[in-house]
């Protein structure tokens, strides 16, 4: 869902330090949490000083943030809406959207969930921002979603009683949930989840 974003040859020397710290930052926090890592964490994966990271962020929060916008967002978009958008097929563009994050996205591992879901169970109740820039995230899946099965409906390839905010209820809450599971038991429950989704988009048309 969210892999490394590669910096141009046209970025200046600052704006590549800038998005070295925030991929960085997302890789660290993706495996500890966002609270347990510190600044100082984050620049031990880095050759940069301190006085390197506050040239660019204010604040461990105005970094995490940009992280959201930054790198999760082009992440997200990249595995989780542009697959579903002008789908010719809605049900089977549904269905290999998620099969593809779940078991053929490059950067997941599984014993660390989704990083998306993660920082939404630790930040979004602590913290305003935090919780907004989260939210915008999910609403704009839950949109592509809604989006891909209006299209169906349209088209006459799912019927027309089928309600797009529950299909994007269900599968938003059930990627969540599995992903979780999945840092207990492993990748086996992503196969389970992934026929009982396919059965379930089959009702759809």
């Amino acid at each position: 869902m969210f892999t490394n974003i590669p910096t141009s040859m046209f970025m200046s020397k600052a704006a590549i330090t800038r998005l070295s710290i925030l991929q960085k930052a997302f890789d660290l926090i993706y495996m500890k949490g966002y609270q347990a890592c510190s600044i100082d964490d984050i620049l031990a994966t880095t050759e940069l000083t301190k006085g390197a990271f506050f040239y660019h962020f204010k604040t461990k929060d105005q970094m995490g943030l940009a992280m959201v916008n930054e790198v999760m967002y082009p992440g997200m978009k990249k595995a989780l809406i542009n697959p579903l958008i002008a789908a010719q097929d809605p049900v089977e563009a549904l269905y290999h959207m998620m099969e593809h994050v779940l078991l053929h996205a490059p950067f997941f591992q599984v014993q660390y969930g989704c990083p998306a879901v993660n920082l939404i169970e630790e930040m979004a109740p602590l913290h305003a921002s935090f919780h907004q820039a989260l939210l915008q995230l999910i609403l704009q899946w839950q949109e592509a979603i809604r989006t891909c099965v209006k299209q169906g409906v349209a088209s006459g390839k799912i019927n027309q009683d089928v309600n797009p905010d529950g299909v994007a209820a269900f599968i938003i809450a059930g990627y969540s949930g599995i992903r979780n599971m999945g840092k207990l038991v492993g990748v086996s429950c992503y196969h389970t989840f992934l026929k009982e989704l396919k059965m379930y988009l089959k009702t759809l048309s």
